[in-house]
């Protein structure tokens, strides 16, 4: 028998896999324990399901890897999973398939601070008056996290007239001109009207927005967090929103996810908060697929795959 795949993913997906030209065969995962087909699969795709989020602390099955040659996750960020994942021979990952749409939620996010057209709406003659709106062209937007959403980002804000600074863990030249890469993390903070997270999940980036971070921020400031919860302190960024240091937060990501019931984040008039769906992850299965299928290509063809996962930074 040739190559088997055991996917996580619908089953529109898992046909298209089947009619890729490597003719694999496709196997079903059984959604309570996914890594129970190690000894069944050469390749497994996996999505981070409940499953796999709720054993992101599970000791490491007894039979893992077993025969997988390759772990693929249809997601970006790995940190749903629990770290003997990486025990693969290879691990590999969504990376950038929904950078576009999350930069789009972004700059949405933005605009609707800049732009507040419902806020001005008016409904009869006696409310027709002049109100001055907020600006977006000339303010600055930081990015922590230069990664694939950042730079979609960044691309957007230049074109609309803002400054760019960002900010990145690894030391490498900015992809974009126009943009200023900063080495120091309350610097961006301090200059930049709206702060955009960009960050994955990992031991590093755990927390690492907390009081310190957010209380040098601009009063006026906008923080938008697109990538983990897990990077920010919710208990300070409440504080500082209370205490008038920070003007509004959009969340579309927190940990846990759904934060629990009665959580100051879930009606804080200070916070637009809304369920992890900046990725928009029913438009990106064709950017996935084409991303899974080039892959195959290279792996038949004894080549790495593109974006491995990098085991020493989690990401």
């Amino acid at each position: 028998m040739g190559l088997i795949i055991a996917s996580q993913l619908e089953e529109g997906f898992n046909e298209g896999l089947r009619a890729h030209a490597v003719s694999p065969t496709v196997i079903d995962v059984p959604e309570d324990q996914p890594w129970s087909v190690a000894n069944d699969a050469d390749v497994l795709l996996v999505r981070p399901s409940p499953s796999w989020r709720g054993n992101r602390k599970a000791a490491r099955p007894a039979a893992w890897p077993g025969r997988l040659k390759w772990v693929y996750s249809a997601s970006a960020g790995i940190d749903f999973y629990p770290p003997w994942l990486l025990d693969a021979p290879l691990v590999t990952c969504g990376r950038g398939v929904a950078s576009e749409e999350i930069a789009d939620y972004v700059m949405a996010a933005i605009y609707l601070r800049a732009k507040d057209l419902e806020g001005v709406r008016v409904y009869e003659p006696s409310q027709w008056a002049s109100v001055p709106l907020g600006r977006f062209a000339g303010t600055t937007v930081g990015i922590v996290g230069f990664g694939a959403i950042g730079t979609a980002v960044a691309r957007r804000a230049l074109a609309s007239g803002a400054k760019v600074i960002a900010a990145r863990r690894r030391a490498l030249p900015s992809e974009i001109d126009g943009v200023e890469l900063l080495s120091d993390l309350g610097e961006l903070f301090a200059r930049a009207d709206h702060i955009v997270l960009a960050l994955p999940g990992t031991t590093d980036s755990e927390l690492l927005i907390d009081a310190t971070i957010l209380a040098r921020a601009r009063p006026t400031a906008h923080l938008i967090n697109v990538g983990r919860g897990s990077v920010l302190d919710h208990q300070a960024l409440v504080t500082v929103l209370d205490q008038g240091w920070l003007d509004f937060a959009t969340l579309d990501v927190t940990e846990p996810e759904p934060l629990p019931a009665g959580h100051a984040l879930w009606r804080h008039p200070k916070v637009r908060l809304t369920p992890h769906v900046s990725s928009n992850h029913s438009r990106v299965r064709d950017a996935l697929f084409d991303k899974v299928a080039a892959n195959l290509d290279r792996f038949v063809r004894g080549e790495v795959p593109n974006d491995l996962v990098d085991r020493v930074a989690g990401y």
